[in-house]
């Protein structure tokens, strides 16, 4: 998965921050430093980038795709 291409992502204070140019919409995401705005760049397999993370925050963080995804923040892409 990576960011839909009108979509962009930064880091805050309480988390991540995306802005989706197509609303224009914004979506507050309290991850505290769970997650960093490069683990949206799709460059790498979700399960490699899972796999670095604690297995006790795991399932939050496929809840949150899940939501991104369902928002249309978030594509799937085939990773060759």
């Amino acid at each position: 998965m990576q960011l839909h291409p009108a979509c962009r992502v930064r880091q805050e204070g309480f988390g991540l921050l995306f802005y989706d140019s197509r609303g224009p919409r914004l979506l507050f995401v309290e991850t505290g430093d769970l997650l960093t705005p490069e683990f949206f760049s799709g460059d790498e397999p979700v399960d490699n980038r899972l796999a670095r993370i604690a297995p006790a925050s795991r399932a939050r963080v496929l809840g949150l795709l899940a939501k991104l995804s369902e928002k249309g923040y978030l594509r799937e892409q085939q990773i060759c």
